[in-house]
């Protein structure tokens, strides 16, 4: 036989082989691509979508100041907070036209400073010492907005500051009672919040600054002649007799997205891992009565954490309101959360009305802010000790959570 023969011959036998090898382990082959392809599937998932940090916090407003003034209250609420696996805290620093931190801005606009500690400490600054050691997180709350009390010092000293009604009214009655309105379209208004704002990023080591629904205007407002003057040569419009007018209401909320978009960029050039966290009321009520279209905030990412108050006693109102589209929008893009109402100074609520909110909330992946710290254990019917563990059972867990750091 020839060596090209014997070549020959050779090759068509290990070709023979192969193919009879292919034959009978080709369906294995096939099984474990199958099941590898499976495996690295039900991973990517889970690498997209890690959980979210969960919220869980609460808000200390002027009513809680008997305890911010106090440092041994302090100690005690912050030690309290964490044992029941609490994680955020959210202290009022602007409220009624005051701020409850020294501040060298608010005193150049000729506001004076009324809220020291019992032993003269600035309280902002103990209650971020006191709750860090807790490793809770503080996010400083900027409750008022632009909304100020007709009577304050800073809505005498700076008149040509406020907006007014078509009917030449400057005030409106809400929740807070009766309050005048900054105008947010005035560039003095506008810098006179950003520097009240950046005082508190920049002097503080909180973890952030919050906004709720008063970072916005009533509909019926706008009217005043620097923004009139600023719609006509804008628009080569005058503002129209209907408030509710579908152009007037988006020139004017994107005005205020405007601005808001500027208020984060200072507030990150001070401090980048700041948390820029809003609270508003949900969204067809904010956009269309208050000019806060807080969903393009979201959609334009300058919002790091979202807050959706949802103060209602009825269990199926408050689900419809939670399980609306731009909440699980949002809840998709950053940490998201539902304001609860644990209680008014004449208006308790049940624990076990707080319970079943919660549980609708956790259900839905959503964290809890609830309004407000005294009226956590204080304001109810139920004992403190009922309250209190009636908060260790919707928490049985600790949720840690980190700053942006």
């Amino acid at each position: 036989m020839t060596s090209k023969m014997f070549y020959a011959k050779t090759r068509l036998t290990t070709l023979h082989i192969r193919n009879a090898l292919l034959k009978k382990f080709l369906p294995l082959f096939f099984l474990l691509s199958l099941i590898c392809s499976l495996v690295v599937n039900s991973f990517t998932p889970a690498i997209a979508q890690q959980p979210r940090q969960e919220i869980r916090g609460v808000w200390m407003t002027s009513n809680d100041f008997s305890i911010l003034r106090s440092r041994e209250k302090v100690n005690d609420a912050m030690g309290l907070l964490r044992g029941l696996n609490f994680n955020t805290i959210y202290p009022v620093v602007w409220n009624s036209g005051y701020t409850k931190y020294p501040s060298q801005a608010a005193k150049r606009a000729g506001i004076p400073f009324f809220f020291k500690g019992e032993e003269g400490q600035d309280v902002l600054a103990d209650l971020i010492k006191q709750a860090h050691s807790q490793n809770l997180l503080v996010i400083p709350w900027f409750e008022f907005g632009f909304m100020v009390p007709q009577s304050s010092e800073l809505a005498l000293k700076h008149p040509d500051w406020l907006t007014k009604k078509q009917n030449g009214s400057q005030t409106s009655i809400g929740a807070a009672g009766e309050n005048a309105w900054l105008n947010p379209f005035h560039p003095q208004v506008q810098k006179f919040i950003t520097e009240l704002v950046t005082e508190v990023v920049t002097q503080y080591d909180g973890d952030g600054i919050q906004f709720d629904d008063h970072m916005s205007l009533p509909r019926d407002f706008g009217y005043d002649k620097y923004t009139a003057a600023l719609y006509r040569k804008e628009t080569g419009r005058n503002p129209p007799r209907n408030s509710q007018d579908g152009r007037w209401v988006r020139w004017r909320a994107d005005k205020i997205s405007q601005f808001m978009v500027k208020l984060n960029q200072a507030v990150k050039a001070k401090k980048p891992n700041a948390i820029f966290s809003v609270s508003p009321n949900y969204y067809d009520f904010a956009y269309k009565i208050q000019l806060q279209d807080w969903l393009k905030w979201v959609r334009e990412g300058i919002v790091d954490e979202l807050i959706v108050q949802v103060y209602r006693n009825d269990l199926q109102s408050f689900v419809k309101k939670i399980n609306r589209s731009e909440i699980k929008e949002t809840q998709q893009k950053i940490p998201t959360a539902v304001g609860i109402m644990a209680g008014l100074r004449n208006k308790p609520v049940s624990i076990n009305q707080i319970q079943s909110q919660v549980r609708a909330s956790r259900q839905n992946g959503l964290g809890v802010s609830f309004f407000y710290y005294e009226s956590l254990w204080n304001r109810s019917q139920e004992s403190k000790e009922q309250r209190k563990a009636g908060f260790q059972a919707m928490f049985p867990q600790p949720a840690f959570r980190s700053a942006m750091r």
